[in-house]
């Protein structure tokens, strides 16, 4: 059986909009995008050591797989190549072909595929990102684990990681670290 876990970037307020660069999701009149730009390297080293290692194959929602498509097939280093490497399970509606390699359309009843994945033998799979499909993941309880960093500002407004719907009753801390410009990781298994 596969697990899944989700590697998010979120604000201490819990917004996790565009953590990465300005234009990355504008919706909702988000104007605050890139806001995790200057602890970005550090929190990098960190992700890649903790969250990023072991293999994994990604679920990822439609966005953010154009997102990824568009710059990593060509480029190059330590991320690029396991996100290369990676099969990529794509939630997705469109007609559209999947370009990058070693991707995997998901669509129809998208809760009994996702549960169809995890019943299989395989690598975790990893969700980066993809706000839409973490909130169907989060209030169909198949998440197994969550990857943290929390960077220290707040934000206001933006996407939120845990909406109303969440319906978890516990969670239990694997691992806790911190950076030197404060961003927090914390590692939880889902309850």
């Amino acid at each position: 059986m596969r697990n899944i876990s989700l590697l998010i970037f979120m604000s201490a307020d819990g917004v996790m909009q565009a953590p990465g660069h300005p234009d990355e999701d504008r919706s909702g009149e988000f104007e605050q995008g890139g806001w995790a730009s200057p602890n970005w390297e550090e929190v990098m080293q960190q992700v890649m050591s903790e969250a990023m290692e072991q293999p994994y194959d990604l679920l990822l929602g439609y966005n953010t797989y154009k997102m990824f498509a568009s710059h990593r097939p060509d480029a190059t280093g330590p991320v690029a190549n396991r996100l290369n490497h990676s099969t990529k399970y794509v939630v997705t509606s469109t007609q559209d072909k999947l370009q990058w390699q070693n991707s995997i359309k998901v669509s129809g009843d998208i809760v009994e595929e996702i549960k169809r994945l995890k019943s299989q033998e395989g690598r975790l799979l990893q969700v980066h990102g993809s706000w839409q499909l973490v909130q169907t993941l989060i209030s169909n309880r198949l998440v197994d684990e969550l990857r943290l960093w929390t960077f220290p500002l707040i934000l206001g407004e933006g996407k939120r990681l845990f909406s109303n719907s969440l319906n978890y009753s516990s969670l239990e801390l694997i691992k806790l670290s911190s950076t030197s410009n404060g961003a927090i990781m914390s590692i939880y298994k889902v309850n």
